[in-house]
């Protein structure tokens, strides 16, 4: 896959939805129900960090939900990218980019949202193809105000700003131009996850969506 095709597909994706829930999850039969409120409540791509041991059964439980398209976060080593195509994750992002990573998303076919956190960075992934970029960690990077400066001299990036994205600053990014959705992880908190309030989650879905889309 060309780098161009892959951000291609990352539009596609980010476009979907206002958010991206970004989703660490420790327990497998937890993944089935989550998936499912968070595609009823209008969020349908999901990606599933791969910080915990259970995140590649996680991916291929949720890969199962009819309307999710289901994604590999926190990618930082070929055996990621491999593990994570195996599972059935249909993209990835990584939280920020190398050679040798974007090598392997090319090599298996994994569109990949790479990660950026300076004008540098966003200028060396353009040059090598991909317009759509993840801008990370959005807070602490300076937050909207810093994205909207990057935006000026390159406008033909797109990003998903993550990292300290909530509801209440959520709508500073998505309101600049440069801005497909941006990720979070307040639409699937983890005390709800714990306890199994996937009414809860999807309301929190469906709010966001209302709010944000």
């Amino acid at each position: 896959m060309t780098p161009e095709a892959a951000s291609t597909r990352a539009r596609e994706i980010c476009l979907l939805a206002p958010v991206v829930p970004v989703l660490v999850v420790h327990d497998v039969s937890t993944a089935a129900p989550l998936a499912q409120a968070l595609v009823a409540g209008g969020l349908p791509a999901l990606e599933v960090t791969l910080r915990t041991p259970a995140a590649l059964e996680v991916i291929r439980e949720m890969a199962q939900v009819q309307g999710g398209v289901v994604g590999a976060g926190t990618l930082l080593t070929p055996a990621d990218v491999e593990a994570a195509k195996e599972a059935g994750a249909t993209f990835g992002v990584s939280p920020g980019a190398t050679d040798v990573l974007l090598d392997a998303c090319e090599a298996n076919d994994l569109p990949l949202l790479p990660g950026t956190a300076t004008s540098s960075e966003a200028m060396r992934l353009l040059e090598r193809g991909y317009t759509v970029q993840k801008f990370f960690p959005a807070e602490a990077n300076g937050g909207a105000p810093a994205l909207k400066a990057i935006g000026a001299p390159l406008p033909q990036i797109s990003f998903c700003p993550t990292g300290g994205v909530s509801l209440k600053n959520a709508p500073d990014y998505l309101k600049l131009p440069n801005t497909l959705c941006v990720g979070g992880s307040w639409v699937a908190p983890g005390d709800l996850v714990k306890s199994g309030d996937w009414a809860g989650i999807e309301t929190l879905a469906r709010e966001a969506v209302a709010k944000l889309g």
